[in-house]
């Protein structure tokens, strides 16, 4: 393999001939051969964006030469079309607070500038990724801004996909909105409901979730940038935060704005905490009912079996004609994992220390992680699972007829301990409320019927 030798400040290094990384980039591949897990796209693009931004920025205020700065632009730009992913190849588990990313990147701006000036990759005296690249800021601002910018694109797809599932969840409420069934509290029989509420309260919960969610991303618009190491903003023109800022609102389209104060910025990172908090209440919900729904289909023959879920797949290697609820099982794994990934974020957050958090790193990885298996699973689990769910109406009105618990509607005219004995004797024997209520001539058939009318059942 052809090589070209570079140096750092640690000393010398062969790097691949054709690569477009660096020395300080393979340094960080030798000592973290972590995870094989390289940042995702939407990480990569960000931050490329905030060197696109500062390029410009520099060369605007006099501090970088124009024909630089072309080329480093020129060089972002085509990183932003989808080339050279391939040369971002530091490990998600790196130094702390990113400053192996952040050299990856500007090693690769640097040497695709120059090639674009027809120099040679590694000629640092031209274009130099500290230097020029690198030029008015430092990990310690970049890296958090890029880590805003990432989880502000990512969420977009995830809030729209927590709103459509929301929307098949009322759907079906709507659908069978009058249809009866027995509820059910300390799973045991209760008061009966409608089949469309119980579907109306998971639409209900998961649109207030990704409510939540769109609130707290306003959480990320303020950022670290301009702050460089401690959040002083040294090594920088005065007008340069205003103007870097300004620069890459229009290059990523979010509303960002410097930070009210760039040492809170640095130090803290509550906004993604909320963020991440979010996606776990999200995920408890998701979990929650896709245990509702097990349960709900669960039988055929010895379970409740009042809905029927599609049947996606054979569920048995040794049992012929078995039929799992794989999709709402899928549903619950990837909860558990958002679960798994807001505790390590949780750790990280609580592991900032004086000036700076330089856990950002994993904290970046598991949101993105999080936010990434749910959006690319919320559709399928829509339009494989909940949008194909069938409701089992004559099981349902066989539970709510025979379910001991309608005794409640009959203790404000017999008393609380009267319709207590109704209930069980109904439960021991296997008969009707109704049934037992006419026997011992409590209250008159047209009384019970009355009382007993399904419209009072659910208070509509």
């Amino acid at each position: 393999m052809k090589t070209r030798i570079e140096i750092d400040p640690l000393g010398k290094k062969a790097i691949p001939k054709d690569a477009y990384y660096g020395i300080q980039t393979l340094r960080a591949v030798e000592n973290f051969p972590v995870s094989g897990i390289k940042e995702p796209w939407i990480f990569i693009k960000s931050y490329v964006m905030i060197k696109k931004a500062a390029a410009i920025t520099n060369a605007n205020l006099g501090n970088l030469d124009f024909k630089i700065k072309d080329a480093i632009v020129k060089a972002c730009d085509e990183i932003l079309a989808g080339n050279l992913l391939n040369q971002f190849v530091v490990d998600v588990f790196q130094a702390g607070a990113g400053t192996s990313f952040n050299m990856n990147v500007n090693e690769v701006l640097a040497n695709r500038a120059l090639e674009i000036l027809q120099k040679s990759k590694g000629d640092y005296l031209s274009i130099n990724p500290n230097d020029h690249v690198n030029m008015s800021q430092s990990t310690n601002d970049t890296f958090p801004t890029a880590v805003n910018i990432s989880i502000l694109f990512a969420l977009q797809p995830l809030i729209r996909e927590i709103e459509e599932l929301s929307n098949a969840f009322n759907n079906l409420s709507l659908k069978h909105i009058d249809d009866l069934k027995s509820g059910r509290t300390h799973l045991q029989d209760a008061v009966p409901i409608t089949i469309g509420d119980e579907f109306g309260a998971y639409s209900s919960v998961l649109k207030n979730s990704g409510n939540q969610i769109n609130k707290q991303q306003n959480n990320l618009y303020e950022i670290a940038l301009g702050g460089t190491a401690v959040g002083t903003g040294a090594n920088t023109h005065p007008e340069y935060k205003l103007q870097v800022i300004k620069n890459l609102r229009k290059v990523c389209g979010f509303p960002i704005k410097a930070a009210k104060n760039p040492f809170e910025a640095l130090q803290s990172c509550r906004s993604v905490q909320t963020i991440s908090s979010a996606l776990k209440e999200v995920a408890l919900e998701l979990i929650r009912i896709s245990n509702d729904l097990r349960l709900l289909s669960s039988g055929p023959t010895t379970g409740l079996n009042e809905i029927t879920l599609p049947a996606v797949q054979p569920g048995s290697s040794i049992m012929p004609g078995k039929v799992n609820p794989v999709m709402a099982e899928c549903m619950n794994m990837i909860g558990f994992e958002v679960l798994g990934n807001d505790l390590t974020v949780s750790f990280a957050v609580q592991a900032g220390q004086l000036d700076l958090n330089v856990m950002l790193p994993v904290i970046v990885h598991k949101i993105l992680s999080s936010i990434s298996i749910l959006t690319n699973y919320l559709p399928i689990f829509r339009k494989k699972c909940i949008e194909g769910i069938q409701v089992n109406i004559t099981r349902c009105l066989d539970f709510v007829e025979n379910n001991p618990s309608l005794a409640t509607f009959l203790a404000p005219y017999i008393g609380y301990l009267k319709a207590s004995e109704i209930a069980k004797k109904a439960l021991k024997e296997g008969r009707s409320i109704k049934e037992i209520a006419l026997e011992k001539k409590i209250l008159t058939k047209k009384k019970l019927d009355e009382i007993l009318d399904s419209k009072n059942f659910i208070g509509k």
